[in-house]
């Protein structure tokens, strides 16, 4: 019978598990002791071929305009390709050294950052907030936790500015905004709301303020993070040496984006273009290839190229669902809209889980249930499967609206899944 990756066989075959206990060795194919070996590490080729050739289908469709993307397994890269444009507008061919803004993927860096503070002793996952952040003080806030923040329960509705209009590219302007205007409505802990905005702003003046060298945001992300891990495509803010590489943002007719001004009024989004803006829940910008080496820190357990981010344990403790069975409130209307059965929200500490039950996920229906990631609005996405050693990371072009965005990215995990053999 033919095979996936083109053996024939005449006979029963039997593809033998990672760590078979006999010593079988991983992605071969047992027949009569006969091995034949799938190149890349366990990746079908054919298959991420098939993933790439779906990707052009999709553009050549219209659905978006473009792809970044990255699969690789045990650090072994398998597919590494730009596909269609980067900035249809102005004709822009899709280059794998392009850099994209991350919208909330961006919340990734804070949460490893603010997981690397509780390692140093900074502060506690059950330290209060107010004890960091003096101003945020008062009424049901008080209870705040950085648990609460890094699961989205802090009982705060979700919101994407704290004032209605304001510049949201200046750190400390949002900081003092969010003490004065944004309250609690229910107790922290009780519900999941997906905070787009307060829950990493205050993780961001967090790290500020206990920083001992009294650096500024964009200076802990670059020094603490990007710069040790060779990430030299990323920055929060279009950092000059970037610009010309990176791609404005760009809008499906279909997407609708709350407006995000910057001070230089440079239009309706123009934060995201601002070359010092701060943003720690949405201002970063990177390649798929940087996003590879954040993800595969991970998936080494905090470790890459001999420099360590975070320790194992904590990772460990990062990636185990800590909102129960609680749904998602923003992503439940979204379910509602597009007639899915609301899903329960499985976040971790800063990380989106895949979970048990199989429902819409942009990390695919077949993924292992304690596969871990972040996404952005719209576009871009990045997870770890830890049962397989799998990374897969994709940016795109076009930003499309959430509920599309998710069948898109849940089709491309699964084929991409589909290559780990």
């Amino acid at each position: 019978m033919p095979l996936s990756n083109g053996i024939q066989s005449s006979s029963v075959h039997q593809v033998w598990p990672r760590h078979h206990p006999e010593g079988a060795i991983f992605g071969e194919v047992r027949e009569d002791m006969t091995i034949q070996k799938f190149p890349n590490n366990g990746l079908c080729p054919e298959r991420l071929s098939h993933l790439e050739q779906v990707i052009a289908d999709d553009i050549a469709r219209g659905r978006y305009h473009g792809a970044q993307i990255l699969v690789a397994r045990e650090g072994k890269i398998g597919l590494h390709k730009g596909i269609g444009h980067s900035h249809l507008p102005r004709g822009k061919k899709f280059e794998t050294d392009d850099i994209m803004t991350l919208f909330s993927l961006s919340k990734a860096f804070t949460n490893i950052l603010t997981l690397r503070a509780i390692e140093q002793g900074r502060y506690a996952l059950t330290t209060r907030v107010a004890e960091i952040i003096p101003e945020f003080a008062g009424g049901v806030r008080e209870r705040i936790t950085f648990t609460h923040l890094m699961t989205h329960t802090l009982g705060i509705p979700t919101i994407f500015s704290p004032i209605e209009g304001m510049n949201l590219d200046i750190m400390d302007d949002m900081v003092k905004a969010v003490m004065e205007n944004v309250h609690c409505t229910e107790f922290p802990g009780q519900t999941v709301s997906y905070a787009p905005m307060v829950a990493q702003l205050l993780m961001g003046e967090a790290l500020r303020r206990t920083d001992a060298k009294k650096r500024s945001w964009r200076q802990i992300t670059q020094e603490d993070l990007f710069t040790p891990l060779g990430m030299n495509s990323t920055s929060f803010g279009v950092r000059p040496d970037l610009k010309g590489r990176h791609q404005p943002i760009v809008l499906l007719e279909t997407t609708i984006l709350g407006p995000h001004p910057g001070h230089s009024n440079l239009g309706r989004h123009g934060a995201f273009e601002e070359p010092e803006a701060e943003m720690p829940w949405v201002g970063a910008i990177s390649n798929v290839g940087d996003i590879f080496r954040f993800a595969e820190m991970l998936r080494r357990g905090g470790e890459l190229d001999g420099v360590r981010i975070l320790g194992p344990a904590i990772i460990d403790l990062a990636t185990r669902n800590r909102t129960g069975e609680l749904v998602n409130n923003l992503y439940s209307q979204l379910a509602v809209g597009r007639g899915w059965e609301p899903y329960p929200a499985t976040i971790g500490l800063g990380f989106f889980l895949r979970g048990e039950k199989v429902h819409p996920h942009q990390f695919g229906t077949t993924s292992s249930p304690r596969t871990y990631g972040n996404n952005g609005f719209g576009s871009t996405v990045f997870w770890v499967d830890p049962a397989r050693d799998l990374v897969f990371a994709c940016l795109t072009s076009g930003v499309m609206n959430e509920g599309d965005n998710i069948e898109r990215f849940q089709r491309l995990s699964d084929i991409a899944l589909s290559a780990a053999l």
